[in-house]
């Protein structure tokens, strides 16, 4: 009886633990398309910003950082589309477990540079429906500065929870992962860019 009160007891807790981030990630969500929109250069990638100065600038511009906007404390770098799954989500800057409760996050990598790599919890409103996904489906990703980065599923693999090397050393330009529901394996999706913006 004690066992099976205990099973229930988890049972609640992980659903309303679920309930919350999809709340949350709504909620940020919503927010995240007020910037983009508020964005004077949205959908724009290649616009240039009116020169100021004839000299050139005194640091180097990583071209690799994305633009990040806080949201209630957390850093945020745009949001997922995965139409097939009838999902859109906000991607944190960064990852850690306190934050995989909120929305899915970067674990590696980066839009510009074509190896980004995002986690996130199998919830049923965050990555929980991942395999269901085929080669052929249609991923999005738009970044904060309102540009779109379209992508294919090439490929389901089933990776064990150390292939860390693996998980970023990869060729595709895009990798999306979860836990299995017994936690054993990583479910990663791997998508090729479409788009023709290299």
């Amino acid at each position: 009886v004690l066992l099976i009160a205990a099973a229930i007891s988890l049972a609640i807790y992980n659903r309303l633990q679920e309930e919350h981030a999809a709340e949350a990630a709504e909620r940020v969500l919503s927010l995240l398309h007020q910037e983009i929109e508020a964005n004077p250069n949205a959908n724009e990638p290649d616009s240039n910003p009116p020169e100021t100065d004839t000299e050139p600038p005194s640091e180097k511009i990583d071209s690799d950082k994305m633009t990040v906007i806080e949201i209630d404390g957390y850093g945020y770098i745009g949001y997922l589309s995965l139409p097939a799954l009838g999902l859109e989500l906000p991607v944190l800057s960064e990852w850690d477990y306190t934050r995989l409760k909120t929305a899915p996050c970067l674990y590696y990598g980066s839009v510009k540079t074509d190896n980004m790599v995002i986690a996130a919890h199998n919830y049923t409103r965050h990555f929980g429906k991942l395999s269901q996904l085929k080669p052929g489906d249609t991923i999005r990703f738009t970044d904060m500065d309102g540009t779109v980065y379209t992508y294919q599923v090439g490929d389901l693999e089933i990776l064990p929870p150390t292939a860390t090397e693996e998980m970023i050393t990869s060729d595709w330009e895009l990798s999306l992962y979860t836990c299995t529901y017994g936690g054993g394996s990583r479910v990663t999706v791997r998508c090729e860019r479409t788009d023709g913006k290299r």
